[in-house]
This record gives C-alpha cells, sequence and structure tokens, in this order.
C-alpha cells in the first residue's frame, strides 16, 4: 500500500527508539519515549494560498526531522507505522 499525502501534509516513519540508556540501563518497550525524530517517506504538493497560489513544500522526501510531540495521525501500513503530519507541525530539519 502506497500512502499519498494531500495539500501541505507529510508522511514520517520515526526512528527507532533508545533501548539503552547512556549509562547502558535496558529499557522495556513501555517505558521508551516516543522518538520525536523521524524520517520523511512521503510529501504532498503543498497548499494553495489566499492568492490562489500553490505554496511549495520545503521539506523533501529522505529528510530527517523533528516534529512535534503530539502532531499528527497515526496510521499503520504494510505492518510500518506512520505518522501523518502537516508541513506546520515540523520543528527542524535534522542533518
Amino acid at each position: 500500500m502506497t500512502i499519498k499525502p494531500l495539500s501541505d501534509r507529510v508522511v514520517l516513519k520515526p526512528t527507532e527508539a533508545e533501548e539503552k540508556t547512556k549509562t547502558g540501563i535496558i529499557l522495556t518497550a513501555s517505558a521508551q519515549e516516543k522518538p520525536q525524530i523521524a524520517e520523511v517517506v512521503a510529501v504532498g504538493p503543498g497548499e494553495y494560498g489566499e492568492d490562489g497560489k500553490l505554496r511549495p513544500m520545503n521539506i523533501k522526501v529522505g529528510d530527517k526531522v523533528i516534529a512535534a510531540k503530539y502532531a499528527g495521525t497515526e496510521v499503520k501500513a504494510d505492518g510500518i507505522e506512520y505518522t501523518i503530519v502537516r508541513q506546520g507541525d515540523i520543528l527542524a530539519i535534522v542533518d
């Protein structure tokens, strides 16, 4: 199944959660925080402004980004969990 976002929406695939702390303590799945860094897997065409012109997206497929912690809608496709967010919910691009 392919997810094709509309408007200014972006499909994110979360990175793996940390399983160990820096001191070596192994965390259970319930103790792990939801990762905020994700990889962009699909990008919508952009959003139309009040002037009727298409505003292009600043994000592209393959970017690693930080999204707002509780933003978006979580979906599961082909056994993989994705989050669909608006471009405005993306806080930064990680280099």
